[in-house]
């Protein structure tokens, strides 16, 4: 591998093939500094053995994916979704991460009020951010493609996720940057500039048609798509952002691959598609 790979980041789920310790040996001997992370997974292996592990092999934890899912109604889920994200704080603080990400929620059955439900993630923001802070965790939320809107995130755009954030302090709530999510919005380049030094995370995934397996595991390997890298880097470098550019991808073709060779392929591709001019 030839070229910068000192603020690349892989996401677990880019090499879902491999287990943890694999993906901290692979990392480390590729020359890429940081690993996002994923709570399931880490859990399973044991959140302080993950944080020894990640740490023994010289690397950083640039994300853990996720908490939120916050637009619940009525008492008994929102006091589960409120206990939960405490406890994905929790693992973060443990594994060194500052950035906890966020997928807010979807519409709860049978309501069709967005609005609503985004003023319950703010709602519930006011009550994470100060845990949070004490912990030196900051919230990051994502916002995901329209077509979760339902289910899964009813924060669509990178401006809807700024609306929220900035009710707080923007060393306690940031937002993502996911280029998966956002390439299609005309508006993105002025919500870039807007987020300043909100941006707590920086991803990449590409936007391939048609989609292999559905919105959810359908995102590309960099370069294989429509989306512009290299001019989101530089919106977002423009901001001051020097923080980990993280490749996340979902995919199952990549995922039935040797986890080295997809390793290497995907250093190679940032090097291309992301720095080069």
């Amino acid at each position: 591998m030839s070229g910068d790979l000192s603020r690349l980041s892989i996401n677990q789920e880019t090499i879902r093939q491999w287990s943890l310790p694999e993906l901290a040996e692979g990392c480390a001997k590729a020359g890429v500094p940081g690993v996002g992370l994923w709570r399931a997974p880490v859990q399973e292996y044991g959140v302080e053995r993950a944080a020894r592990l990640i740490r023994d092999a010289g690397l950083t934890v640039t994300s853990l994916c996720r908490g939120g899912f916050l637009t619940g109604v009525g008492g008994a889920d929102r006091a589960a979704a409120l206990a939960d994200n405490r406890r994905a704080i929790d693992e973060a603080a443990t594994l060194g991460t500052s950035t906890l990400v966020l997928v807010s929620g979807g519409l709860p059955p049978g309501s069709r009020d967005l609005h609503a439900a985004r003023e319950r993630i703010a709602d519930a923001l006011a009550e994470l951010a100060p845990y949070a802070a004490e912990r030196g965790v900051r919230l990051a939320i994502e916002p995901l493609h329209p077509m979760f809107a339902s289910d899964r995130c009813v924060v669509s755009t990178l401006d809807q996720a700024l609306d929220l954030a900035e009710r707080f302090p923007s060393d306690r709530v940031g937002v993502v940057v996911d280029t998966y999510h956002l390439w299609w919005d005309d508006r993105v380049a002025d919500g870039i500039a807007r987020a300043g030094d909100r941006i707590a995370a920086f991803q990449l995934a590409d936007w391939i048609t048609p989609l292999p397996a559905g919105v959810l595991l359908g995102r590309g390997q960099l370069g294989d798509g429509v989306v512009d890298f290299r001019r989101f880097r530089e919106l977002v470098d423009a901001t001051g952002y020097t923080g980990p550019i993280e490749v996340e991808i979902f995919n199952e073709t990549l995922w039935s691959r040797d986890g080295a060779e997809v390793l290497a392929e995907v250093a190679d591709r940032y090097v291309t598609h992301v720095l080069r001019s």
